[in-house]
């Protein structure tokens, strides 16, 4: 049987960023095998963010071998933010990418 999601204790705080930035966000945590924790939606396209606490030592932000395997295997984007004020840049740098 599998364990309950665990997710990066500053997850919430980063989705309530998101959110207050009119940003669709569904958790993927529970997925697993690697996945990264969010789905984003932003003016129309999706992209993938994984979690990371900041707060951590940097031996502890490290990708775990699922995480890894599976950024390295995905032909597509996906993005690690760490704090609030990344996901606030991130976002505002799609948008400008965007137009």
């Amino acid at each position: 049987m599998r364990r309950a999601a665990k997710i990066d204790a500053n997850q919430p705080e980063i989705v309530d960023a998101l959110i207050r930035m009119s940003c669709s966000v569904q958790s993927l945590a529970a997925v697993g095998k690697g996945v990264p924790d969010l789905l984003i939606g932003i003016s129309g396209r999706n992209y993938l963010v994984e979690v990371k606490d900041g707060n951590k030592a940097p031996s502890d932000r490290k990708l775990r071998p699922a995480q890894k395997d599976w950024h390295q295997g995905w032909s597509g984007q996906v993005t690690v933010i760490e704090t609030v004020e990344q996901a606030v840049e991130w976002v505002n740098g799609v948008r400008n990418e965007q137009g």
